[in-house]
């Protein structure tokens, strides 16, 4: 039985759970971020705002051996062959990035056991960017899939300035289809691929429950863009807990099954089954060389980020040769 509903996409409102909250105003979202999470950030990020947001440019800054994952279209041929240890060129950043939003939107995202919703940490999370970028002058776009056809659903061009953040956090706030389809990442990045014409900063931003299948085209959109997944997660999807007789809902397809979570062999399938799924989503951006913030519906929006900054900072001293010290081989 537990078969016939996997974990994927489930709710535990019961068939006659109340109508949703009303949706909240873009502006008093916008300021009270402002004020409570960018205003904080502002004051520690400061130089690691270009190691979080790398631009790109073509003026050579640097030769470096090179790291896996790296892309291969910058490796110097004619120093490899002299140093016969390949190299790839740093180039110069610009000040100017062009940032995408890839959101899943879908029922899924509704979903949250505690006071925030993944759709509302998500809708927080690309505020707080977006606002952070067009306050340098960059751009910022979105492509969104909310689960009525399975892949894209709109588009909103790259602009600048706080009015466009405000509609993109507009168009976040509208509530997913009560009737949608399986979320199929496979064709939403291939969409999104042929809309991003220009080598940008992408933020692939989902809670990465769909149909199989969506590695390679998010190894694909990672060859030309710099990605960066941001896995949105509740506590109740890794591990259920002892919460008596339930309704599980599918939250897109609406499909229920009546459980028993006193029942602790169902438990540790369930977590099993969860387990699985976390160990394939880490192999699958491991392998195409994505950073991943994983953010937690009790996550500190600002904590996360300053923690996601010190890692790739981190890496990125790493990928220099900034790391601990190895003597030559003999």
């Amino acid at each position: 039985m537990f078969k016939s509903l996997p974990l994927r996409k489930v709710s535990t409102a019961p068939p006659s759970a109340p109508a949703p909250a009303p949706r909240a105003d873009p502006e008093r979202v916008l300021r009270r971020l402002e004020w409570t999470v960018i205003r904080r950030l502002d004051g520690q990020l400061q130089g690691d705002y270009r190691t979080l947001f790398r631009g790109f440019g073509i003026d050579l800054a640097d030769l470096r051996e090179y790291q896996p994952h790296d892309d291969v279209r910058y490796i110097d041929w004619n120093v490899t062959a002299r140093l016969q240890t390949p190299h790839v060129r740093e180039f110069q950043e610009d000040r100017e990035v062009a940032a995408w939003f890839l959101l899943d939107l879908s029922g899924s995202i509704d979903f949250g056991s505690l006071a925030v919703r993944k759709r509302v940490l998500s809708s927080e999370l690309v505020t707080v960017l977006a606002r952070l970028l067009t306050r340098h002058g960059n751009r910022v776009g979105a492509v969104l899939c909310r689960g009525e056809s399975g892949g894209a659903d709109e588009v909103i061009p790259a602009r600048a300035g706080r009015r466009h953040v405000l509609h993109l956090l507009n168009q976040m706030l509208i509530p997913a289809p009560e009737r949608g389809t399986e979320t199929d990442l496979t064709g939403f990045i291939a969409a999104a691929q042929q809309v991003i014409k220009r080598r940008s900063v992408v933020f692939i931003i989902s809670d990465f429950i769909s149909k199989p299948g969506w590695g390679r085209a998010l190894a694909l959109l990672a060859r030309r863009h710099e990605v960066i997944a941001v896995r949105l997660y509740d506590s109740l999807e890794v591990e259920l807990p002892d919460l008596g007789l339930v309704v599980l809902q599918d939250a897109e397809t609406g499909e229920q099954m009546f459980i028993d979570t006193h029942d602790r062999g169902f438990r540790k399938r369930f977590a099993e089954a969860a387990a699985a799924r976390e160990t394939a989503l880490r192999e699958v951006l491991s392998g195409a060389g994505i950073d991943c913030l994983e953010l937690a519906t009790d996550d500190p929006l600002d904590e996360a980020l300053l923690r996601f900054t010190r890692l790739r900072k981190r890496r990125s001293q790493l990928a220099a040769g900034g790391g601990l010290y190895k003597p030559p081989a003999r």
